[in-house]
């Protein structure tokens, strides 16, 4: 891969690592972001994020700190609390005029980085890796990873592109107004895609877990699912209310032509008494789901309202 043509004032890059159980793949993970800056005009810190790993994952990241303090910078959680929490920490603490989340297990490419900042270069605010396939991947998450991107460019009033990963690069200005989001339960890429600005993709094919397992697993990624559709959508929360809607449809249809049938003309149904009674039950509860869902709009206002994010997020201002 040839080097790119970058501008000639040198500028920092901070790289966030989020760190569980990596212990085997952190001085590879070094290994390769070295040789990828080495060539590139630019200095570069390296962010450990230890995210109450319960093997030898900290002392890796010591090891490295020790021998390397210009370049690296270690963040030790009391405990675990997450991939989510220990990115947001990575990014509060980048110093750098970009900043670059990558996993450590490598299925995040390191060469694919002066793709990343190129693209930043020609103004990209927002650089986002889209996984085209992934070696590792059974059929079962694949299946379930395409239903999870359909069900959420459905319901979702942010746009999200499949194959999406966290393996992408913000510019300062992004890094900055990312700090201002307050949730506590997030999806870090999806309040990202939020926030809008200019954004451009690098493609790329993750390659197969050398060392370790992977930190998400099935349950895992089903409760992201679920958390990210509620962050990012209240059409659950009104669901209850549609449902309400056609239930009562269907059972004003229903009770009309039973009046029809039983007072004005036979039509031959000959409706029974607890047929009746029934379609009036259904009725009352399509009744009762329609004020739910009238509820479930309040209640969706004050969830965007404790949400706390700001009410518009600036690109520059003179």
């Amino acid at each position: 891969m040839t080097t790119p043509s970058y501008s000639t004032r040198p500028r920092c890059i901070s790289v966030v690592v989020p760190i569980y159980n990596e212990e085997k793949n952190i001085p590879l993970l070094y290994e390769g972001l070295a040789q990828v800056f080495a060539p590139l005009p630019y200095t570069y810190e390296l962010l450990l994020v230890n995210d109450g790993s319960t093997d030898h994952s900290i002392e890796a990241c010591t090891a490295l700190e020790t021998s390397h303090p210009d370049t690296v910078r270690v963040i030790d959680f009391s405990r675990n609390f997450g991939k989510e929490a220990a990115t947001t920490a990575g990014f509060h603490e980048a110093r750098g005029d970009a900043v670059l989340a990558i996993d450590a297990d490598l299925q995040h490419p390191p060469t694919h980085i002066s793709e990343f900042i190129t693209a930043w270069e020609h103004g990209g605010e927002v650089v986002i890796g889209v996984r085209v396939n992934n070696a590792s991947d059974s059929w079962i998450k694949k299946t379930g990873s395409r239903l999870y991107y359909s069900l959420i460019a459905r319901m979702s009033h942010t746009e999200i592109l499949p194959g999406a990963t966290d393996f992408r690069l913000l510019d300062r200005t992004v890094v900055d107004a990312f700090k201002q989001l307050t949730e506590r339960s997030r999806m870090t890429r999806g309040l990202i895609d939020w926030l809008g600005y200019h954004r451009t993709y690098v493609y790329f094919t993750a390659p197969e877990r050398l060392h370790g397992e992977a930190a998400y697993g099935f349950w895992k990624l089903v409760k992201l699912a679920i958390e990210s559709l509620i962050a990012h959508s209240l059409f659950p929360l009104r669901i209850a209310g549609y449902i309400g809607g056609f239930i009562m449809v269907f059972a004003t249809a229903l009770g009309s032509v039973m009046f029809y049938d039983r007072y004005i003309t036979s039509l031959g149904f000959d409706f029974s008494g607890p047929a009746i009674l029934a379609d009036i039950l259904l009725f009352m509860a399509g009744l009762v789901l329609i004020c739910l869902g009238l509820l479930a709009y309040y209640i969706g206002h004050i969830h965007t309202e404790t949400q706390n994010r700001p009410l518009y997020v600036i690109r520059k201002k003179k």
